[in-house]
């Protein structure tokens, strides 16, 4: 009885017994109506899950929180009332007759539905793969610069890379890069996320909900998801009343002046549904106590989605559209010497003295204008995502056509003339059947990859060659189900093939900068990137176990092994990336990674207290990481921009940690709640002539402090109906100090501890009797703290050995001040 509930939640696999209640109304006239609202403010809940086990029926509740369920006859019904968020409620409803229920708020996130890296949907108390959900109420009331450091502040063991506000690449215990991969919908994000300042191309104000698997997910992905999976899903129109429905979303952050606004319009009706989505987001040069205004980090983003899709029950069938443009500001950290004050470049090569640069105006550091050195990036997505249930079991079947393209000018002298200029075009698939094989048992089988062609354009500098991908992969995963007991597991066969041409680089007689040479014509050239033909093959399993103590108590337990094939820049990267100031020196000699992960894990929920804690250990072979090289006096090798070069090494690794989470939430204060989220990850270089040298080569690159964000948030009900309740919360987000870092050849440094505080108050203001609005105000480092973390790039954009004010590198952003709006129509 419970999978029918399970599966009546998520709209996609509900549609069955919408169609067969709509038969049912037309030959029976008793209905159960109601409402469901939120117990403190009275306001309807749009979503929820009303279900009537006895006649294996449901609905969903429509944006005003209301309901109409018909039933075969008259009498009493035990209905159970779900949604996420909310602590689960069980009535009973005459037939007919109208009834109200109120829910009440929940931080437990332990009886969420989860459908990434699973063959069915499933409980998270119920997966024993290490798993976390953010829901839409958490990412509309976590107000951040970009949905990965949304995701960030919810998910203990997600940890950020950043370059800036707007740039965030997610790690996972340690691990990002290609072991990270992100899904849009269920499609593989492919935009050149080799590049260390290459974010994620994704409309933040579309998102509706994400999961995050923590540890080696290749069982269902493939290749790049050794370190885990962050999956988006954008928001997909659920009313089925035949009602143009939609949402605008205004923010304003005070520190960089960024202006966000995004529209959202919905229709569904019994089959059809359509959506009309799109975003503008800008900001200028953010700032803190020590820097000031940091120059060059600003951004305009734009952004416009569309969907249509057909529904009759058995069959559904969505087409989808995307469109991300953003131009970026390229930080690179120069200044002057004694007065500290940004600088910037204004000439090339070997006249450009980075000692000389001139001195960026107040009017230019406050501007929201971007200076011509920035990145352009653009990206395209569409694909149809199509299911047919038949028999016991069910067909997915997924297509979609990518393009990345990125520019990044890097030429004051020709601002027009990009620097890197690459195009990515990738054809993702992915074909999977679902049945239940026999009693109590969920199997998939599927076959899934993807085809890729990048290519460099109208450039002068090339890091990389270019090249054609293809990736193929097969797998099966099952899993059981039998009183306490869930098991999970499966295997899976991968096979990627990677094939580059000779490619010559050579001075451009009309500019001066290099090009590229094309066969037979090389004369004046040279041979940058050799020929490379390689083919990677890997086998991936999962085994895991969930046993359910007490009604209060489960245990995890979960072992995977991972696979991920060497990705274009670590096989043969030989040039500069002029956003990232890196000179990439790549081996083409290099192994798959494979890692081997033990997870143990125990949760309990309580009414008033929920509480996690789960311990990893993780064993790599083939680690890639890059170190950057020095001269034979310790200093960096730099080009005459002081662009600084690191060469990709192969190792074994471990890294382990824990996480762990405790809510105290009581039922009798209602509207308060404690929350806690801790973490602590440890890595280590396995090769023998690096132990016990500590930071001179033992410890990894790249890896996390220990981190505690605490929180305690109080909902206070107010006599009005304008204004019903506000919720008030108060964080404490500690960081410590990280000393286990790469010190060797100057490539990492010492990071120390900071504590940030934060604080928000946000409402519901019910302007009307059918509509209504979400306000929220929020401060950031409300005591504008100065701060480096050792995961931010900027940290390290330094040209000098010392400083005036005894503070190298460029540091986080200062106090922010947010307000944001949501009108839902």
């Amino acid at each position: 009885m419970k999978k029918l509930f399970f599966l009546s939640f998520l709209f996609t696999s509900f549609c069955d017994d919408l169609q067969s209640q709509t038969s049912e109304q037309s030959k029976h006239k008793h209905t159960i109506k109601g409402i469901v609202k939120d117990e403190l403010t009275g306001n309807g809940l749009a979503g929820a899950s009303i279900y009537i086990h006895a006649i294996k029926a449901g609905v969903l509740s429509n944006e005003q929180g209301s309901f109409a369920i018909v039933v075969p006859d008259s009498g009493k019904y035990e209905i159970e009332i779900t949604t996420v968020g909310y602590r689960k409620k069980n009535v009973t409803g005459n037939a007919p007759a109208t009834i109200h229920i109120e829910l009440t708020k929940t931080s437990a996130s332990l009886e969420e539905v989860v459908i990434t890296g699973v063959s069915k949907a499933t409980l998270i108390r119920e997966n024993p793969i290490p798993i976390a959900t953010v829901s839409s109420v958490k990412i509309e009331k976590t107000i951040e610069s970009n949905i990965i450091d949304v995701l960030m502040k919810n998910v203990p063991g997600l940890n950020t890379v950043k370059t800036g506000p707007n740039i965030s690449k997610p790690f996972i215990r340690g691990l990002g890069y290609n072991r990270v991969l992100t899904l849009y919908d269920g499609i593989r994000q492919e935009g050149q996320q080799w590049g260390d300042e290459h974010g994620i191309e994704v409309d933040a104000y579309n998102i509706e909900k994400a999961e995050v698997i923590k540890g080696p997910s290749s069982l269902m992905f493939g290749s790049d998801a050794l370190a885990g999976v962050v999956s988006l899903f954008p928001n997909v129109p659920k009313d089925k009343d035949g009602k143009l429905k939609g949402k605008f979303t205004t923010e304003y952050q005070s520190n960089n002046g960024l202006v966000g606004n995004g529209l959202r319009l919905n229709y569904s009706n019994d089959h059809w549904l359509y959506a009309l989505r799109g975003s503008y987001r800008f900001a200028k040069n953010y700032t803190n106590p020590v820097d000031s205004r940091v120059y060059n980090t600003g951004f305009s983003e734009k952004n416009f989605a569309a969907l249509a899709g057909y529904n009759n029950g058995k069959f559904s069938s969505t087409l989808n559209f995307t469109l991300y443009d953003n131009l970026q500001g390229i930080p690179d950290g120069s200044r002057d010497s004694v007065s500290r004050k940004f600088t910037k470049q204004v000439r090339e090569g070997s006249i450009d003295d980075i000692v000389h640069r001139p001195v960026v105006t107040d009017a230019e550091l406050n501007s929201y204008g971007l200076s011509p050195l920035h990145q352009h990036i653009q990206h395209y997505r569409i694909y149809n995502n199509t299911r047919y249930d038949f028999g016991n079991g069910n067909m997915e079947v997924l297509l979609g056509l990518q393009q990345n393209i990125r520019r990044e000018f890097s030429h004051p002298t020709a601002p027009k003339q990009a620097a890197l200029f690459v195009r990515l075009n990738t054809l993702n698939y992915n074909i999977k059947y679902n049945t239940h094989y026999f009693s109590n048992v969920d199997l998939s089988v599927g076959i899934n990859g993807m085809a890729q062609n990048n290519r460099s354009m109208d450039a002068t500098d090339f890091p990389i060659p270019d090249y054609n991908l293809l990736d193929i992969g097969s797998y099966i995963c099952a899993s059981w189900k039998y009183k306490k007991w869930t098991l999970s597991g499966g295997i899976r066969y991968d096979l990627r093939s990677m094939h580059t041409s000779d490619m010559y680089i050579g001075a451009n007689p009309d500019n001066g900068f290099n090009k590229q040479f094309f066969l037979p014509d090389t004369a004046g050239s040279v041979l940058q990137f050799p020929a490379l033909q390689k083919t990677f093959t890997g086998v991936s399993l999962s085994a895991g176990a969930t046993y359910k103590l007490t009604e209060k108590i489960s245990i995890k337990a979960n072992i995977a092994k991972g696979y991920r094939a060497p990705n274009i820049t670590e096989l043969a990267s030989n040039g500069l990336d002029p956003g990232a100031h890196i000179i990439y020196l790549g081996n083409s000699n290099f192994s798959p990674e494979f890692n081997l992960q033990e997870d143990i894990g125990i949760d309990f929920s309580a009414k008033d207290v929920t509480a996690s804690i789960s311990v990893f250990n993780n064993n790599v072979q083939n680690y890639i990481y890059f170190s950057q090289l020095t001269d034979g006096a310790g200093n960096p090798l730099t080009d005459a921009q002081g662009n600084k070069t690191f060469q990709y090494l192969q190792e074994a690794a471990q890294l382990y940690g824990i996480e762990a989470s405790l809510s105290i939430h009581p039922q009798r204060l209602k509207g308060f709640m404690i929350s806690n989220h801790f973490s602590a990850v440890y890595g280590f270089n396995k090769n023998n002539n690096y132990k016990g040298k500590g930071v001179d080569g033992e410890y990894l690159p790249f890896i996390p402090p220990v981190k505690l964000l605490s929180s305690i948030s109080q909902e206070i009900k107010i006599k009005s109906s304008l204004i019903p309740s506000l919720s008030v919360q108060a964080d404490i987000d500690y960081n410590g100090r990280q000393d286990r870092f790469l010190q060797s050849y100057n490539t990492e440094t010492a990071s120390e501890a900071f504590t940030l505080f934060n604080a928000s108050v946000s409402t519901v203001v019910n302007y009307s009797k059918k509509s209504s609005l979400q306000f929220l105000l929020q401060v950031n480092n409300i005591f504008n703290t100065s701060f480096q973390s050792g995961l931010s790039r900027l940290k390290y954009f330094e040209y000098y050995s010392q400083s005036p004010n005894d503070k190298l590198g460029i540091y986080g952003m200062g106090r922010n001040a947010c307000v944001k709006m949501i009108v839902p129509f």
